[in-house]
């Protein structure tokens, strides 16, 4: 397929978004970090602070990333934004205001899956991308650029004490088909990732919910 822009072009776009946000790569960082840990905590409070990280990392780089920057080189970025907007919309509207969403870490193969999936958002996938030189400032940063937070995204849903609504799995399923096609087009091999975490991950959550309709989670109140 044929892109709008060049590989050299879509770097300088990374290039240009990590100079101007400067220092919200260390805010994301510091958020994501923030979030694992409310993992083990496991409290209704950190549900909620959970999804609004989640919901502001997706509304960030649908607002700031896609529309104010890459939008330069690709218009179909509006469209893009758009959805990552309504994405975050979604998942605030799940986990802070209908109580929809509950992270908990109770180990097992698919939390350890999601818990692999968050390593490789935070250290793999930045590593992989400086062994491939794309090297900072010119290459995709964790909690600020669509790729990594939608990787952590279903690592967190991985990790989910309920259902996850099918929802607002939509918008992250197709951005790992979209997103993941720049492993291809413009050699980003640290996306590959990306592909494996929407299909892998999408088909487990699917699974687990219905699991976990045969079998409710515990229903205790949480504080």
């Amino acid at each position: 397929m044929r892109l709008p822009f060049t590989v050299e072009q879509f770097l300088d776009v990374f290039q240009a978004y990590n100079a101007a946000i400067w220092p919200a790569q260390i805010i994301g960082y510091v958020l994501g970090f923030v979030a694992l840990a409310l993992v083990f905590k496991s409290s209704r409070t950190g549900d909620r602070a959970i999804t609004l990280i989640l919901a502001g990392m997706w509304t960030w780089t649908g607002l700031i990333y896609h529309i104010a920057f890459f939008s330069r080189v690709n218009k179909a970025a509006y469209l893009f934004g758009a959805f990552f907007v309504v994405s975050g919309l979604l998942i605030l509207w799940a986990g802070f205001l209908k109580s929809k969403l509950s992270f908990r870490w109770r180990g097992g193969p698919v939390p350890s899956l999601g818990a692999l999936f968050i390593l490789y958002s935070m250290v793999i996938y930045p590593l992989l991308g400086y062994m491939s030189g794309h090297v900072y400032p010119r290459s995709p940063v964790f909690g600020v650029t669509p790729c990594p937070v939608t990787i952590f995204t279903f690592g967190l849903f991985l990790m989910a004490g309920k259902k996850v609504p099918v929802y607002i799995l939509l918008i992250p399923f197709l951005w790992s088909l979209v997103g993941g096609s720049a492993a291809f087009n413009l050699g980003v091999p640290e996306d590959y990732g990306l592909i494996v975490a929407g299909v892998a991950g999408s088909t487990l959550i699917l699974l687990e919910n219905r699991r976990k309709k045969r079998n409710p989670p515990d229903s205790r109140v949480r504080s």
